[in-house]
């Protein structure tokens, strides 16, 4: 049995993404919060990337599992909307894991809060062969949150996962 917040986390943080499997949710800064209540109840805290992300449920599921396998069966997974996600809350090894995987990881820093954005072109590193000779096709790829690329040297397409 799970007695500390930080083994709530822990444990959390083997969920991995279910549409991209070699993050966890901890690598993809979506993990938050952890903690076990007095009564034994497990809560979780997760942030979607984006409001409308399909894979939260999948994510919700496989929290409840992971936990009932190590005995606890009050599992509690709360959404939080506010701050939005962004892309700053990954961590560097889940970027580098992007890469591994063949998508490009997201760079520079978000919006700071309160600034407008600024549309800018964007040279984007290819996965594949790290040229910078890259250009956009769509602006969504796979996913929402994914842009699709194509990499004029090696011609390989990739996803992008873009900077929110």
């Amino acid at each position: 049995m799970i007695t500390t917040d930080d083994e709530v986390l822990a444990l959390a943080a083997t969920v991995t993404d279910p549409e991209i499997p070699v993050l966890s949710i901890a690598d993809l800064g979506i993990l938050r919060n952890g903690r076990v209540a007095a009564d034994g109840t497990v809560h979780v805290t997760i942030t979607p990337t984006y409001s409308g992300c399909p894979a939260m449920d999948a994510i919700r599921e496989d929290l409840a599992a992971v936990f009932a396998r190590a005995g606890h069966e009050r599992v509690e997974v709360d959404l939080v909307l506010s701050p939005a996600w962004t892309t700053d809350w990954m961590t560097e090894e889940g970027k580098a894991k992007l890469e591994q995987y063949g998508i490009a990881p997201p760079t520079g820093a978000a919006a700071l809060a309160g600034s407008r954005p600024v549309r800018l072109g964007l040279t984007v590193k290819c996965p594949q062969c790290h040229s910078l000779n890259t250009r956009e096709m769509s602006r969504f790829g796979s996913t929402s949150c994914k842009a699709l690329y194509v990499c004029q040297d090696c011609k390989e397409p990739f996803d992008y996962f873009k900077v929110l």
